[in-house]
This record gives structure tokens, sequence and C-alpha cells, in this order.
């Protein structure tokens, strides 16, 4: 596997592969003064952020540090970007300076997939030679990897896909309850807006999980019919038969419309609140994938609870994505060690 672009691309297998090398990883690590494991020395990763991050950007440069690789983080502020540069030409020239792997979150759906299309052909610089064509000490040309051009991972593309987030999200409530095949997981909240929720539901269908959408039907992307979920718009009805529940935060930031009357409505219809916490079954986990509106879609209470396991979910965000840059980078064979 060249890239991770959508959780589509996984398989119940390959998926499972993941979460297990995660869990290597995380006992790797235990008991080390110094996190640090040469499985990256020499490869060069660039974190490209078009949009604001705190959780996956840190958690992919701590994946990559502890991993012993060089990480550098690109911003779209502090880039060429906010001179009117082009997305292809940002990518071209992020591939031709070395690039072994390009991390990318962009507020257009399918920008991923777009670079990696991009970046597999080798392009042309301004000079008319082939960029990345300079032959480095290792008789490579500069800026390529094996296959053509880096690998991509698709950090959050608009509201289409967070692939890396899904898997820190499975690997979370397989730890909470054992498995994930048969468990019933309810997503509540923002689903149009949400990358997070169509990249959950995929891959928790694909680990054999019954997934089921929460949300009012003015929060429900068309097509939704299609989806392996089940849809409700009653929080309460579903909340004593969940297994684990995954609150969405709403997205201001991508609405231009009325989508529900107020703020106050929605936290008192769709809110996870004291009470609702209370009607979930013992064993039931909570998550969240932040940053969380307090009050709104969760109430203080139910995010300090111990059945919460968002920073779980963090601390999981840098294995998971340790084990996702080794898959692609290096192969499935060796691991943590």
């Amino acid at each position: 596997m060249k890239h991770l672009l959508s959780v589509a691309d996984l398989t119940a297998e390959s998926a499972t592969e993941i979460l297990d090398e995660a869990e290597r990883f995380e006992q790797a690590l235990l008991g080390r003064e110094v996190k640090k494991l040469p499985t990256l020395r020499g490869r060069t990763i660039m974190t490209v952020f078009f949009e604001n991050s705190t959780r996956t950007r840190v958690s992919f440069e701590v994946a990559g540090k502890w991993m012993s690789a060089d990480v550098i983080n690109v911003s779209a502020s502090s880039s060429s970007v906010s001179k009117g540069e082009s997305l292809r030409d940002t990518a071209m020239t992020l591939r031709a300076a070395g690039a072994d792997a390009l991390i990318v979150r962009h507020p257009a759906s399918g920008a991923a997939h777009q670079i990696a299309q991009w970046t597999a052909v080798q392009g042309t610089g301004l000079d008319g030679r082939s960029a990345g064509s300079t032959p480095g000490l290792d008789g490579r040309s500069a800026g390529s990897t094996p296959g053509g051009g880096p690998t991509v991972i698709n950090a959050g593309d608009g509201t289409h896909e967070h692939p890396t987030q899904a898997l820190l999200d499975a690997l979370t409530v397989r730890q909470r309850l054992g498995d994930i095949a048969g468990r019933r997981v309810a997503i509540v909240g923002d689903i149009l807006h949400s990358r997070v929720a169509r990249s959950n539901a995929i891959l928790l269908a694909t680990l054999g999980a019954e997934v089921v959408l929460i949300a009012p039907p003015t929060l429900l992307p068309v097509g939704v019919t299609g989806w392996p979920v089940r849809v409700s718009h009653d929080i309460d009805a579903e909340l004593p038969g969940l297994d684990a529940v995954l609150m969405l935060r709403v997205q201001a930031e991508r609405m231009n419309g009325g989508f529900f009357p107020s703020a106050r409505e929605y936290s008192i219809t769709y809110g996870l609140s004291q009470r609702r916490l209370d009607l979930l079954p013992e064993h039931a986990v909570v998550l969240h994938p932040g940053p969380m509106l307090r009050g709104m879609e969760i109430a203080s209470s139910v995010a300090d609870s111990p059945k919460t396991a968002v920073l779980q979910q963090v601390t999981n965000g840098v294995h998971v994505r340790m084990a996702v840059l080794f898959r692609l980078l290096v192969g499935s064979d060796g691991g943590a060690s």
C-alpha cells in the first residue's frame, strides 16, 4: 500500500494489522527513558496543513520523531501559498525538496487524492528539468521514493474523510470493549460536515460493528441511505442499547445557513448530558475526536467522566500514526522492536 487516502482502501484484515502494529509500538516504547526507535531513520516526513489542527498535527509529528524520522511542518499561513502559489506547485516543490511522506490536511474534499496523483508523476520545473530529478548521494533522484513520488496520508480533506482518526477511534473501542465485531456504535451530531463520521462509519462497519447515525435531518448528508449504517433521530431511545458513542462537534465554520434553531435547543435535543450518560450501559465508552464544545454537544461532567476516552484517543493517535507511517514507508515485515 503506497498511500492512505480513504478507509475504503482498507480491508478488515489490513485495518486490524494496523491496530495490532499500533499496540506493538506502544509496548516497544514502554519503559524507555528516551522514546526513540530507529524505524524511520533517514526518512523525511512533511506535515502540510491548510487548516488549523492540534491533535492530528502534533501526533503525526510525535509519531515521526519517535521513529527517528526528520519531520518538517509546513503551514499555509507561513508558506508561499499565502503569496498565491497553487496547491500543485506546493506539492511538487515538497516532492523535489526530498519528501518521503506528505501528511496533508486541506479544506477541499479530494485534495489528498489530487496531491497523490500530481506527485506520482515527474513534474517539470521552471528550468525545464523534471522536478526531483537531481541525483542524490545514493544515486536516487532527490525527492523521489520507490514507486514514484512520496507517500501521501490524508489527515482530513474537507468533509470527505479522516482515515487515521477512524483507526485510532477503532483502537480505543477495541481496548475499552475487548473487540469491535458485533458492537453497536452510535455517531451523534453534525454528520453532514464531518469527515470523522464518514471514515468511522465505513471502518467500523468493515470491522463488524453495527453503526447508528443520530442527528437532526438537517445535519444528515444526501445519500446517507447508501452508507453501511442505520439512521435515527432519537438519542434517548438509542443510548441504552449502545456499546460506544462518538460525539461530534458542530462545525459552525462549514455552515452557511440555519441547520438548527439555536445552540441551546441543539444541546437539549442531541447533547450528551449527565442524565443521558446514565442511560448508557455500564461498560459503554464515550469518544470525541476533539476539540470539544463543552456545554453544547457534551457536558463538562461527561467530558471528564471515566466513561469518556478522549485522552486515550490522543495517546492512541500517536501509536496508530506510527503504525501507519511504518506500514507505508517500510512495509508490513519487521514491526516495532
